[in-house]
């Protein structure tokens, strides 16, 4: 170099990158989300733009519209799934929780000794899942540990207590 030339166009930061992204494709995201998605459609859209930027900021995008819609299906996909594995989880432990006309005093008893024998952490997810009524998220934002968290250890706790119950 000769030092008269003129330096690399800078690329653009990622919070820039985000409101151009924003400024330039949202009206349109955001009609195609609405007819597919519906409620949620805000909220993918949202997320598709902190996702996009990253590559943006890299210039790897070529066709904006066909990759933003991809990163927003992909979001509406995981979210469908993320959804239907908690119903079913949800679903497996109402059914393993809700109270039997059939379920002596003596069950209950044997169930609240299992449960106080958890590790502490475990019993309290499975406490305020199960007692208090709070969701996973709910769970994570009160304790400040992660979602994933949360779930890991009330899958352990279930897991601990039907073996017992088993037993």
């Amino acid at each position: 170099m000769d030092g008269f030339s003129s330096p690399a166009p800078t690329r653009p930061s990622l919070p820039a990158a985000v409101e151009a992204l924003f400024r330039r494709y949202d009206r349109w995201l955001r009609s195609v989300l609405r007819k597919r998605y519906g409620d949620q459609a805000d909220d993918l859209a949202h997320e598709t733009y902190l996702r996009a930027a990253a590559q943006e900021v890299r210039g790897e995008v070529r066709h904006h519209r066909a990759f933003l819609l991809r990163i927003a299906e992909n979001l509406a996909r995981d979210r469908a799934r993320r959804e239907h594995r908690e119903e079913s989880r949800r679903a497996d432990t109402e059914a393993f929780t809700a109270p039997s006309t059939a379920a002596s005093q003596e069950d209950a008893l044997t169930l609240k000794q299992i449960v106080l024998a958890l590790p502490p952490e475990l019993r309290d997810v499975f406490l305020l899942t199960h007692i208090q009524g709070l969701s996973y998220r709910e769970v994570a934002v009160l304790r400040n540990i992660p979602e994933r968290t949360v779930k890991d250890r009330m899958r352990r706790a279930l897991a601990k207590t039907s073996a017992a119950m088993r037993d």
